[in-house]
Formats: structure tokens, sequence, C-alpha cells
């Protein structure tokens, strides 16, 4: 995911499930994609997710754009979301999807 941060661009690595239509990761409270992510209501993150298959010199990207908040509370937990980083990851935080675009990649 990526987002503008205190000192420019930031971009970084999350794991993520897809629960109502929407993008949700967690993360910790007072760390860089909760205090940077969430600056205001009209923060744009960038979510991208790709695969690549050597072999076949072949895959696929896709970027999801929208605002982030956090997930309210009478909707936690989120099913099937256990962040791979250790420590408390409580902050659950939700991409709203606005504008989606994809491409393939094919080899020779």
């Amino acid at each position: 995911m990526a987002f503008t941060g205190s000192t420019g661009p930031v971009v970084l690595p999350v794991n993520y499930t897809i629960h109502r239509g929407n993008v949700v990761f967690r993360t910790r409270l007072g760390g860089s994609i909760g205090e940077g992510a969430l600056e205001s209501a009209t923060t744009m993150i960038g979510f991208e997710v790709d695969h690549i298959d050597e072999a076949r010199r072949e895959g696929w990207s896709v970027l999801i754009q929208g605002p982030a908040c956090p997930v309210a509370p009478d909707e936690l937990p989120v099913p099937g979301l256990e962040p791979w980083p250790g420590g408390d990851r409580g902050l659950y935080i939700r991409i709203v999807p606005r504008h989606i675009t994809g491409r393939r990649i094919h080899g020779f």
C-alpha cells in the first residue's frame, strides 16, 4: 500500500483481506500507516496486488485507489485477517475502492 507521509511517499507491504467489498488490513496504533494513512478522510491510498509466474514469463497487476478509514468497532473482528508481523496490530484499516485498474503481462 502507498500513501503520502509527512516526509513524502511511503510504500509498505501489508497482508490483507477483502471484506464487504473493501480492502482491509491490520496495523499497530501509532505506527506510520495508522498516522500517515489516516491524516484526513480525504487521504487517498494506493493498494497494489501482483502475481508473477517467472517460468511462463507472465503475470498480472491490480491497483486500487481510494480513501482509508478505520473499520467500525461493530464490524470487528474481520474474519481471515491475521497480521504476519509480531506485536499488537489492533488497528483495522479499510480502503474503499474508488478507482480500480489492472493489467496482464504476457511473455514472448
